[in-house]
Order: C-alpha cells, then sequence, then structure tokens
C-alpha cells in the first residue's frame, strides 16, 4: 500500500508541475507534439497491433462479452482512425480562451457549443486502447496534463500508443510527464488517485456500472459524469417515412458495442402498425433482437418486454420497442429511463421538434439523425474522452474546449453516418 501511495504522490507532483509548464507552452509546441505522435502511431502500426493482438488472446481466455471484445480490438483502419484523429486534433484552433459559436458539419448537422479550459485531468478508462491516444492528446492541446488509467485488459495495445505520445512531447520539448500513465493495475491505485484533490482538478470515468460506481462511491476529485448511454429515437406521427427508417436502422445497427447505439425505439400509435411494423421487420432482417410492448406481440419472433427492458443499455443487437399515445407519453417515458446521454425525435413537425428540444434534458438531444452521430469526430472536435452526461464542467462530447457545462443541440435532415 505506501509503495502505490508513493507512486501516485510522485505522479500526481509530476502532473502539477507539467501542468505549470503547460500553462505558459505554445499552441504551435502543443500542436507539434500531437502531430508527431499520430505520425508515430502511423509508423508503429504492426507494433501496435501485435500488442494488440496479446491483449485480445488474454481477454478471450477471460470470457469478456462482445461489446468489450469491439471495444479492445484493433485493426489496422483503426489504428490509422486513431492517428488521424490526432492529427485532426493537432490542425484545431488554439482553445485555450473561452468560444462562443454555432456551425454546421459537412454531414449537414447543425450545433451549437460554449467551452473553456482546465489544469490535471485523470482519466480513468476500460477496455479501450484509442482512449490513450485520444485522451493524451485532446488534454494536451487545451494545455492539461494527464494521468492515465487504462483497464487491464488493453495494457499492452495502450503502452505502445503512450509510447507515441511520448516521442511527440520530446520532439516538441514539452515535459514527458504532461502524460503519464499509472504504472500498476492494482484498483487501490484508482481509489487513490480519485481521492488526489492537492495534484488533479478533475477526474474523467469512461466505463460500465462497476466503473462508475466505483467512481461515484470513492472520488473526492470533481468528475465529469459519463454514464451508459441508453438512447432513445422517438418517432413522431409527422415522421418522414424513409428518414425514420434510414435513421433508426443507422442508429442500431451500424455499431452495437458503443454509447451511441440506439437502444429503445418509441412509436407513436398513429403510425405505429404501419410504419412502425416496417421499422421493426427491416431491423429483424439485420438479426436485431426486439422485445416490445404488447401491441406488437402478433409479429412473429417477437419477444414481449418486460418492466426490465425499459432503461436497458444492451450494447448487442437486442432493442426495446413501445407504442406511445403521443409525444407526451414518449417525453414522459424518456425523462424515466433515459441515462442523459443521447435522445432523438423523428418529425417533420417544427413544433414537436421544438418541445422536444425543450423538454429532453440529455447532453445531446437530436432531431432526424442517427444518434451514432454522437462522437467528438463526427462533432469536429477531432476526437473525445467520452460523452460526459452531468451538468456540472463539461457535457456531451468531451472535447478541447468542453470544459464548462453546456448543452448541444442538433438538427440534421434524415443524415446518416456512413
Amino acid at each position: 500500500m505506501a509503495s502505490i501511495d508513493k507512486q501516485m504522490q510522485l505522479l500526481g507532483s509530476q502532473a502539477r508541475a507539467a501542468a505549470e509548464t503547460l500553462a505558459f507552452s505554445t499552441f504551435e509546441q502543443r500542436s507539434l507534439a500531437v502531430s508527431e505522435a499520430a505520425k508515430s502511431i502511423s509508423n508503429q502500426i504492426d507494433l501496435i497491433l501485435s500488442a494488440n493482438e496479446i491483449d485480445m488472446s488474454n481477454a478471450r481466455g477471460q470470457g469478456l462479452d462482445d461489446a468489450m471484445l469491439d471495444r479492445l480490438y484493433l485493426d489496422r483502419m483503426r489504428v490509422e482512425s486513431i492517428a488521424s484523429s490526432l492529427q485532426a486534433i493537432s490542425e484545431l484552433p488554439d482553445p485555450l480562451g473561452r468560444v462562443l459559436s454555432q456551425w454546421e458539419r459537412p454531414s449537414g448537422l447543425k450545433i451549437r457549443r460554449v467551452t473553456t479550459p482546465l489544469g490535471v485531468i485523470g482519466v480513468i478508462y476500460e477496455s479501450r486502447p484509442n482512449v490513450t491516444a485520444d485522451a493524451g492528446a485532446l488534454c494536451l492541446m487545451a494545455g492539461n496534463a494527464t494521468i492515465l488509467r487504462g483497464g487491464s485488459e488493453s495494457s499492452y495495445s495502450s503502452k505502445a500508443i503512450f509510447d507515441c505520445l511520448l516521442y511527440g512531447l520530446q520532439l516538441a520539448n514539452l515535459p514527458v510527464s504532461s502524460i503519464q500513465m499509472v504504472p500498476t493495475q492494482d484498483r487501490e491505485a484508482v481509489k487513490y488517485l480519485l481521492r488526489m484533490t492537492e495534484f488533479v482538478d478533475v477526474i474523467v470515468p469512461r466505463g460500465g456500472k462497476g466503473l462508475v460506481g466505483l467512481v461515484q462511491e470513492e472520488a473526492r476529485v470533481p468528475v465529469f459524469a459519463h454514464l451508459e448511454g441508453v438512447v432513445h429515437i422517438y418517432v413522431d406521427k409527422m415522421a418522414d417515412a424513409k428518414k425514420a427508417l434510414d435513421v433508426v436502422l443507422n442508429a442500431k445497427t451500424r455499431r452495437y458495442g458503443i454509447c451511441g447505439a440506439a437502444e429503445c425505439l418509441l412509436l407513436h400509435q398513429d403510425i405505429s402498425h404501419e410504419l412502425g411494423v416496417e421499422i421493426i421487420n427491416s431491423l429483424s432482417q439485420q438479426d436485431v433482437e426486439l422485445r416490445v410492448s404488447p401491441e406488437f406481440s402478433k409479429i412473429n419472433g417477437i419477444k414481449l418486454a418486460t418492466d426490465d427492458d425499459w432503461g436497458r443499455e444492451y450494447l448487442a443487437p437486442i432493442m426495446a420497442v413501445k407504442q406511445v399515445n403521443d409525444i407526451s407519453e414518449a417525453i414522459q417515458h424518456i425523462t424515466m429511463y433515459s441515462s442523459s446521454h443521447t435522445d432523438c425525435i423523428i418529425t417533420e413537425d417544427i413544433s414537436a421538434k421544438d418541445l422536444f428540444f425543450s423538454k429532453i434534458d440529455s447532453a445531446i438531444v437530436m432531431c432526424n439523425a442517427s444518434t451514432q452521430f454522437a462522437d467528438g469526430g463526427e462533432f469536429g472536435l477531432g476526437a473525445e474522452i467520452g460523452i460526459a452526461t452531468g451538468k456540472m464542467h463539461a457535457r456531451g462530447p468531451v472535447g478541447v474546449n468542453q470544459l464548462t457545462s453546456f448543452k448541444y443541440l442538433v438538427e440534421g435532415n434524415g443524415a446518416v453516418r456512413d
């Protein structure tokens, strides 16, 4: 225990010293460090993939579920995507300073946001080795020192990526302690990190219920809350049929194991037995298991939902479906079961959209766009540490500027993510 205390105290003091240096660093230095890290990742793809093979083999032996394995897995395209994300981060404008703006993405999404920077950030995460790169780079670009604590299942992959980040820091003549990894997998180190108020300004957890529960119980440092993604889509009576079908299918089936995957479909009673049944059948054809309210019980191959199916994050080809009488009932259901992550309405009725936007208090509220756009890269942030679901400090995709409380309002016109 004493050894862990000393290790964590050293990490904390080094991070605090690095943060003081970073506060006076130039934007060119920080951008160069991230850009060179991106190049190093591209140059070290084979080494990173070899490390990931070790992690995957160990994870299968430990019996990790499919969602965790998907998050852990790297192939050449995913590693290249990590490098591309870092390069995109390095090319962002200098984030140091408050910026109020609204903009439109090439995908057609219209987005509004607000932001400011911080000091020393502790990031605790499970499985996802890409978080090592994204968190280190994002925090650095905002002038923050970072202490990373990844899960044991991704230790080899994360270390290979971490070495690339250190290479970038060295070339930019920035302290190598600007980005540090906790050197032990002992859980006591996590508990210690959560209480390091003298060194750490904020904790960012990214993981399942177990990790979130530990953080909520043990944290003394302020936390960017990252709850699970219980994501809803409500198809209104004024929905465009093609947009509804395309958006729901993309929101559920593009990738099952990410937090932006839709988990619950709400169908207005006026369209439920025509468009609604068409959507249900299309999902079934994509091998999605539907757990439905009694109104749909006669559809072949469909299971009746139980009370436990509402408010579930499946991270699997499973979706809950419920008929609602009107938009008020849809809003009531979402308010009761949402995790405040991402919720969406499909409608051509502007008044319905406005009511949904004003009544749903999730971090990301969408209209006519796939919930799989709930991603920092798709929002133009380069990447993200995670999707913050709390109201203090950060909210929504946590990128370089997401250091105050804010709300994203996102409008599309039937956009779906490639």
